[in-house]
């Protein structure tokens, strides 16, 4: 079964992260939700708080077949962090999946992964990201996935089932949660 690990900053949006980690451990994933900060409790926007498998510091070193980073005014946190820049640029270079949804895309454009590819985001990010497909609800460019906020968690969580799972998974997951 593939493995993400989904890094969780103060100021997370919780729909974006919680939509995808649901869907993605229903269809047999494995995923680990790692806190930027030292503590493994992070609070999102809304208040929610979750508590997470680990922080990103004690991450064990191994490759992980996706990271996710969901968005929210957390993603500045995300940005300022040396180690998202370093993890991101390494998970391109070994030809493994990136997924970022709302404000999160801009810190793939940070460390230059988005130059020539089609992406979309939230529109709050739209003024840094020329590039942006504004209507797209989920892009895939290679092994780059974007999406554009809380209203696409959803979309965005099972398009990631459907290219690490399959899609079959994807369609009995959705069928699951009475989507289709």
């Amino acid at each position: 079964m593939p493995t993400v690990l989904a890094i969780l900053a103060e100021g997370f949006e919780e729909i974006e992260a919680v939509a995808p980690i649901d869907l993605l451990r229903r269809a047999g994933a494995e995923v680990l939700t790692a806190a930027l900060a030292e503590g493994i409790h992070v609070t999102g926007r809304n208040g929610l708080t979750l508590h997470a498998d680990t922080t990103l510091a004690a991450v064990p070193a191994r490759d992980f077949d996706c990271v996710l980073l969901p968005g929210g005014p957390g993603v500045k946190l995300l940005r300022a962090d040396p180690r998202i820049r370093e993890l991101v640029i390494r998970q391109q270079a070994a030809g493994r999946w990136l997924a970022a949804i709302c404000a999160a895309p801009a810190v793939l454009h940070d460390a230059g992964l988005l130059r020539g590819r089609r992406y979309t985001a939230h529109f709050s990010v739209a003024n840094e990201l020329p590039a942006i497909l504004r209507a797209e609800k989920v892009v895939i460019d290679g092994r780059i996935l974007t999406s554009r906020g809380a209203g696409t968690s959803l979309e965005f969580g099972l398009a990631l089932v459907e290219q690490l799972v399959s899609a079959e998974q994807a369609s009995s997951v959705a069928s699951a949660i009475a989507l289709q």
